[in-house]
């Protein structure tokens, strides 16, 4: 499979595609900026860090050894050179490809690396194969950016991602999320003399924004659940947007339920996904999705990579878990929940932009499919519980 991912990219270069400039939302006591452009999101990123005066906290599924990667390992070293406390985390497993070399840090900052295999010898322990697929930056107490966005030359230009930055009194809230983490592997990863990262309670409670944290360790996977909740909430429409769709049949059920009532449910997915089976397991679900009345709309000419939804015109959630096992009841994850109507109207305007470059899957197009796609759909469905 992997084998057929290389060929369809071979000699393919990346399109234009569109996207929405980065926008700044009031919500509560802070604000919310959209960003739909990597090179838009990382020099807001490198800027933050750049400013940066106490501390940095920075966690990255992927961070590649290329310009853009060693551009944001400078702008934190001379961070910590300058003496704010630097604080990195990266899985070690999506970065088998990265040179040695990129992943050495100067000893000012200090470098949390999640291991390949984490499970150590308890082998039969399912709580400890989660890969770390998070996101995060957090610098002082002024702001936090999440979202769906690796480091790396490609996604600052050729994937369609989305993030978020966060001011106000959600930038506390995500900085525990990080600190929770590191504190949780801190000993095994590096020794037992590590003292903790403590972060002070927040001095205000920020009632519309939530961080939801899958948490393989504690057997705690909470946004699926904020999924359905939404889901079943539903009134006038769900747009929701996904890297990959691989969903389990009770997901499925709720989004057919809430087109049968009427709503207006859309998902957006890649045409074609940098993993071909995802793409073909993923089409398992079209006939009952498109019998139901749910839209199926495919991003073409690049991949969108990011993890997003909006119910009502009101509730927002972006973050880094796709709609699949993996993400859902697997790695670790981190979501933010947003009730607000003025953030979810520019994320559907954001939608709307995206589904512009998409082709909508119709009922004839998808029963007119050639047999040999209808027979890899029955063999991989198999597969399913495993991605």
């Amino acid at each position: 499979m992997s084998l057929v991912d290389a060929y369809r990219s071979r000699g393919k270069r990346p399109k234009p595609f569109p996207v929405t400039p980065p926008r700044a939302t009031e919500v509560g006591d802070g604000t919310i900026t959209t960003y739909t452009f990597g090179q838009d999101l990382y020099d807001d990123m490198i800027a933050a860090i750049e400013g940066a005066r106490k501390q940095i906290l920075f966690e990255s599924y992927i961070w590649k050894g290329d310009e853009v990667g060693q551009r944001f390992k400078t702008a934190l070293a001379a961070a910590a050179a300058r003496g704010v406390e630097v604080y990195c985390i990266f899985d070690s497993f999506a970065n088998l490809v990265v040179p040695p070399r990129f992943k050495r840090f100067p000893a000012g900052i200090k470098v949390l690396r999640y291991p390949v295999y984490p499970a150590g010898w308890r082998f039969f322990d399912m709580r400890r194969y989660g890969r770390d697929h998070r996101k995060i930056l957090v610098v002082d107490d002024t702001s936090a950016f999440i979202g769906g966005y690796n480091i790396g030359r490609t996604y600052a230009t050729e994937w369609r991602d989305t993030h978020l930055r966060i001011t106000g009194p959600g930038v506390v809230d995500l900085k525990r999320a990080f600190a929770d983490f590191w504190n949780l592997n801190r000993r095994k990863r590096l020794g037992a003399s590590q003292p903790p990262l403590l972060i002070e309670a927040p001095s205000a409670w920020e009632a519309t924004i939530r961080f939801h944290r899958n948490v393989p360790r504690l057997w705690m996977f909470p946004i699926r659940a904020m999924y359905l909740e939404a889901i079943n909430r539903a009134s006038t429409n769900i747009w929701l947007t996904t890297a990959y769709f691989l969903p389990d049949q009770d997901f499925v059920d709720a989004l057919k339920d809430a087109a049968h009532r009427g709503v207006d449910v859309r998902i957006l997915v890649p045409l074609k996904s940098n993993h071909i089976v995802t793409d073909w397991i993923s089409r398992g679900y079209y006939t009952q999705l498109l019998e139901a009345g749910v839209r199926i709309f495919r991003f073409r000419d690049a991949m969108i990579h990011a993890k997003t939804a909006t119910v009502d015109s009101s509730w927002t959630t972006v973050g880094t878990a796709n709609i699949d096992r993996l993400s859902l009841t697997g790695n670790y994850e981190i979501n933010v929940e947003v009730i607000d109507h003025a953030l979810a109207e520019s994320m559907e305007e954001i939608f709307t932009t995206d589904c512009s470059n998409s082709l909508e899957l119709t009922m004839a197009e998808w029963q007119a499919r050639d047999v040999h796609r209808k027979f890899t759909e029955i063999v991989l469905t198999p597969l399913r519980p495993l991605l």
